[in-house]
């Protein structure tokens, strides 16, 4: 194709328009918001004051898609964790035992990874352009209108915008049938608060005991950081927000941030919904493609947005563009955020794999987006060898280099 467009200047814009230059001869990206000089959240993208991790499916993507950008964030500052081999998670079956798994997760803020990743990638974005429409028919799509009421002509538009995407009402002006669309409320909502604090920590997540309620996170970032989320309904004061954290399952979140000098204000997000736009089911016009946050958006618990965004550009990279492949690669995600909360289950395999190698791949694998281990064996073993005694929190603490 001669030139494609991308609409969107984000981590999921920037990833395709790097997977597009080897399928045009032209990619132009266009980006209503400005970037901040230097690794600054951006007005634009409210949610980049929260936590944001990469997880295994997505660092390899991108490995694979910019060749060292992982080794540039990890040097920038960034921090690599094995799940749960460097983590501290209190599960609602209990602790995990530190075994190793091919899982792993990187922690960094969202300004730090936008800036590497575009300084890596050497893409041209074109600042302070806002799209307002599409041009072409029902049959296709044949450019993109601008708030200055410019035209430019693309043989490709991509919609990497994000969760407020005007891409529906774009198609729909076009003629084009209404498009799918599904949302399923989290029920949560989200606090977030930077804090000094030593990197040797490991990330330590206390999860509610069924649903997507009561929680926290706290993982290191660059700068000698730690960024904290409480989940569910978290006070925005400062003793209120130290009182949730101690009143989670455990407070071993808690202890930490008491001791620790906060490093900003605490930030709300309210916006958790997941939503999925089943543009591959649509009789979409030739020459349009959505991705990111655009196509599908999950509860941010589960840390997959930036991920998808990457495994989608890899699939970009490798095919060329393609509707139904871009909502393959978010499907996985899709299906794992709207799923219905298990109650109970299976006690005997709650309870094994907190301690079992392999059930924890299992588990930890899917939530990384690499394939799963499928150890039948393990589950076997697991339900009919001794069980190994949950650990308790001082036990689960004292795994690690660090103490309460």
């Amino acid at each position: 194709m001669t030139r494609a467009v991308v609409l969107g200047g984000g981590l999921a814009g920037v990833l395709a328009a790097v997977a597009l230059t080897r399928h045009a001869d032209e990619v132009v990206v266009l980006e209503s918001d400005r970037y901040p000089a230097g690794p600054r959240p951006r007005r634009g993208l409210p949610q980049s004051h929260h936590n944001h991790v990469l997880m295994t499916g997505g660092i390899r993507a991108l490995d694979e898609l910019l060749p060292g950008v992982v080794d540039d964030l990890l040097t920038a500052g960034a921090h690599r964790r094995n799940l749960p081999g460097d983590c501290l998670i209190f599960s609602g079956e209990g602790w995990f035992h530190r075994v190793r798994t091919e899982a792993d997760l990187i922690a960094c803020s969202r300004p730090l990874l936008d800036e590497v990743i575009r300084r890596h990638a050497g893409i041209e974005v074109n600042e302070g352009v806002r799209a307002v429409g599409l041009t072409g028919d029902a049959e296709k799509v044949t450019g993109v209108r601008t708030g200055t009421g410019a035209l430019l002509g693309a043989d490709l538009v991509v919609d990497a915008t994000g969760r407020r995407s005007q891409a529906p009402g774009w198609l729909a002006a076009l003629g084009v049938p209404p498009v799918e669309e599904v949302t399923v409320p989290s029920g949560v909502a989200y606090a977030t608060r930077l804090y000094e604090g030593s990197g040797d920590v490991p990330a330590v997540m206390v999860h509610p005991k069924y649903s997507p309620a009561r929680g926290g996170t706290l993982f290191p970032i660059e700068g000698g950081r730690w960024i904290v989320t409480m989940t569910g309904d978290p006070p925005l004061d400062e003793a209120g927000f130290l009182a949730y954290a101690r009143e989670l399952r455990d407070p071993v979140i808690a202890d930490l941030i008491e001791k620790a000098e906060p490093a900003g204000p605490i930030r709300p997000c309210h916006d958790t919904a997941n939503r999925r736009r089943y543009f591959e089911n649509a009789q979409l016009p030739e020459g349009f493609l959505a991705v990111g946050d655009s196509l599908v958006t999950v509860n941010p618990v589960f840390s997959h947005g930036m991920s998808v965004a990457a495994m989608s550009a890899v699939r970009i990279a490798e095919e060329g563009p393609s509707q139904r492949a871009a909502a393959e690669v978010a499907d996985r995600s899709w299906r794992m955020a709207v799923a219905e909360p298990r109650k109970g289950g299976n006690a005997k395999v709650g309870r094994a794999v907190l301690s079992s190698a392999g059930l924890a791949a299992e588990l930890f694998h899917g939530q990384a987006l690499i394939p799963a281990v499928r150890d039948h064996q393990a589950v076997f073993r697991a339900m009919v060898d001794d069980l190994v005694e949950p650990l308790t929190a001082e036990q689960a603490i004292s795994q690690f280099a660090w103490a309460r």
